[in-house]
């Protein structure tokens, strides 16, 4: 299992350039709309590299120049989400872009409660108790979402 990132400090640099490109090649084997806008959101959310309110990304394309109202950045959000180059953190009711991009899989997220950072690892639900409990019920489980709350490496060791 791939380690997180969000609790890592590394070069931002190639992780942008490659989730940019699986968009891009995701979306030209779909024929779907990489339309500059959407684009523009989701290398904000690959440069932050945390999870970000859809006002703060508006505030940022407000200062790219990009005459924004709600509705656009909510718009490619939607996009980013529905095609899995983001996620909605629902805890923080905001979102960040995937870790894994172009890869099918059930991320967990590890959120901090003391920074709010988030990383996001791989999981698989219906392989566990909740797999388990979905069998018993006769029910299959189509998505799950993980968000597990509790404290990072940084601020773990700034608290000793």
């Amino acid at each position: 299992m791939p380690a997180s990132l969000g609790f890592h400090t590394h070069d931002h640099r190639s992780c942008i350039a490659e989730g940019l490109a699986a968009a891009e090649r995701a979306c030209r084997a779909q024929g779907l709309q990489f339309t500059p806008q959407r684009r523009r959101v989701l290398e904000i959310l690959l440069q932050r590299h945390r999870a970000m309110g859809a006002y703060e990304i508006l505030d940022i394309l407000r200062e790219d120049g990009i005459a924004a109202q709600p509705p656009v950045a909510y718009r490619a959000l939607d996009f980013l989400t529905t095609h899995g180059f983001a996620h909605r953190i629902e805890r923080l009711n905001a979102f960040i872009a995937c870790s894994h991009p172009g890869a099918a899989h059930s991320p967990a997220f590890l959120i901090c409660r003391h920074c709010d950072s988030v990383a996001e690892t791989l999981a698989d639900p219906a392989r566990g108790r909740l797999g388990r409990a979905a069998d018993a019920a006769g029910f299959t489980i189509e998505c799950a979402v993980v968000e597990a709350e509790g404290t990072c490496p940084n601020c773990r060791g700034s608290a000793g």
